[in-house]
This record gives C-alpha cells, sequence and structure tokens, in this order.
C-alpha cells in the first residue's frame, strides 16, 4: 500500500477512536439533534395538511429528519476542528509535523474521519427515525444520495474547522463559532417549508444555501426522484466541500510555510 495512503488511514483512524473514547465529543452532535427532532414533531405533528403551503408528507417526523441530520453534521465537523486544534494545542501537531509523515496525510486524516463520522451518523439518524415511523420514498437510491449530502456537508464544515483550528490554536476559539452555523441552520428551511414564510425571513432563507442543500436532502425523504431540487441541493453541498476544503488546504500549507516545516 502507498505509505501516504497508509498513514492517512492510521491518522482517520486515531481521529475516530480519540473520539468514540470522548463521550463529550460526540454524545452533543447525537442527543441534540434528535431531541429537537423530537420536540419538533411532537409540536408540529399536525401541521401537514393544516398549514397553507406545508408540502404533502405522511408526518412531520418525515419532513424534518433531513434537518436533523444536518444539525448532526454540522455538530460533528464542529468537533473536528475543534480535535485538531487540541492536538495544536498539546504538542502533537508539532511532533506529526516534526516526523516522517506525509505532510498531507496529516490534513487529509483528519478531513477523512470527518467525513466517515458525518457519514455513520447520518444514517444512524435515518435509522432511529425510520423505527418511529419515517419513510424514505426514494428507497436504495434516495438513502446513497442522503450519504453523499451528508459526506460533502461533513468535508465542508470539517474544513471550516481546520481552518479556525489553524488560525487560532484554541479548541475554544473553534467550538465558539458554533452559534454561528446555528444561525445559517435555523434561517433557513431546515424545519419549516418556505412556502410558509414571509417578510425578511423568507428573503434570508431562499438566499440561504443551508435551504438548498437541506431541501434536497429532503426531497429523498418525502418523495424521492425529483432530479432539480436534488442537483441544485448537491451542487450547493459540493461547492461548500470543495470551497471549505481548498482554503484548508492553503492556510495549512501556509501555516507549514511559516513554521519552516
Amino acid at each position: 500500500m502507498n505509505p501516504m495512503l497508509r498513514q492517512t488511514g492510521a491518522l482517520a483512524r486515531r481521529s475516530v477512536v480519540t473520539t468514540i473514547r470522548i463521550p463529550q465529543a460526540w454524545f452533543p452532535s447525537l442527543f441534540f439533534p434528535l431531541a429537537l427532532l423530537a420536540i419538533f414533531t411532537a409540536s408540529f405533528s399536525n401541521a401537514p395538511g393544516q398549514v397553507p403551503g406545508f408540502p404533502p408528507v405522511r408526518g412531520f417526523l418525515d419532513f424534518a429528519v433531513a434537518g436533523s441530520v444536518l444539525q448532526g453534521v454540522l455538530i460533528a465537523g464542529t468537533g473536528a476542528g475543534t480535535a485538531f486544534a487540541a492536538d495544536m494545542e498539546t504538542g502533537f501537531f508539532d511532533r506529526l509535523v516534526a516526523s516522517p509523515v506525509s505532510r498531507w496525510a496529516i490534513l487529509i486524516g483528519r478531513l477523512g474521519a470527518s467525513v466517515a463520522q458525518g457519514v455513520v451518523q447520518g444514517l444512524l439518524f435515518l435509522g432511529i427515525a425510520v423505527l418511529f415511523g419515517a419513510r424514505v420514498e426514494g428507497g436504495i437510491g434516495g438513502l446513497l444520495i442522503l450519504a453523499l449530502f451528508a459526506a460533502l456537508l461533513a468535508a465542508a464544515i470539517g474544513g471550516i474547522g481546520v481552518i479556525l483550528a489553524l488560525r487560532t490554536g484554541s479548541a475554544e476559539a473553534v467550538q465558539g463559532a458554533f452559534p454561528l452555523f446555528f444561525v445559517l441552520l435555523f434561517f433557513s428551511s431546515a424545519f419549516f417549508p418556505r412556502e410558509t414564510m414571509t417578510g425578511w425571513y423568507r428573503t434570508i432563507a431562499d438566499f440561504n444555501p443551508i435551504s438548498h442543500i437541506v431541501e434536497g436532502m429532503r426531497i429523498q425523504v418525502i418523495e424521492g426522484g425529483h432530479v432539480r431540487t436534488t442537483l441544485v441541493g448537491l451542487a450547493f453541498a459540493l461547492g461548500f466541500a470543495v470551497l471549505s476544503v481548498t482554503i484548508s488546504a492553503i492556510t495549512y500549507w501556509r501555516r507549514l510555510a511559516t513554521e519552516g516545516a
């Protein structure tokens, strides 16, 4: 096996194992999205069919599960950046840079762990939702597309976390950026359709890329086979991921150049 691939796999595996061993690193990304999903489903169970503009769905759970998956990926991606900053604070990052390990493996291993966690978490959320009565109308194809969305979003948010970690070197600073992601989430159509919004809130939701991404995810659950909505969502997610990962790579190599590594 190529040494860089072996090193990348080892570092990604270390990141995943380290996260699993620290409950406070993964528990919030599981608990809070599921708790909000339960609260919203119970509170707005009568919205489908009664609220004007609400899309025809079997139940609010089917509508809201995509937003919960997105929320979980946001938290997990932030956690990846926090862990990277913690490695810098403890000196582990410097030891890696001083070792014969491939420089690319250090970055890709961290982002790969973020992607793996995002995909597993997204599929876990879907599985739990299905147990409580949700149904993915898109079938196996819809599940695969949802996994692709989760992977792209995890790469994008993980990239932002890495950028913040490299810029600040502080795990607390990376965690402090999380509320900004939440603002984007709640000013989108993650938990309620844009058709029911009015005024400035609707304007923000229309221009918020998160709206288009979550709608591309949701269509796999409530309908499936809607090509345009799916492609638009994937385009936004892919663009977000490419931009984030590219900037994180540039920031990473500049940091190494500054340190003479």
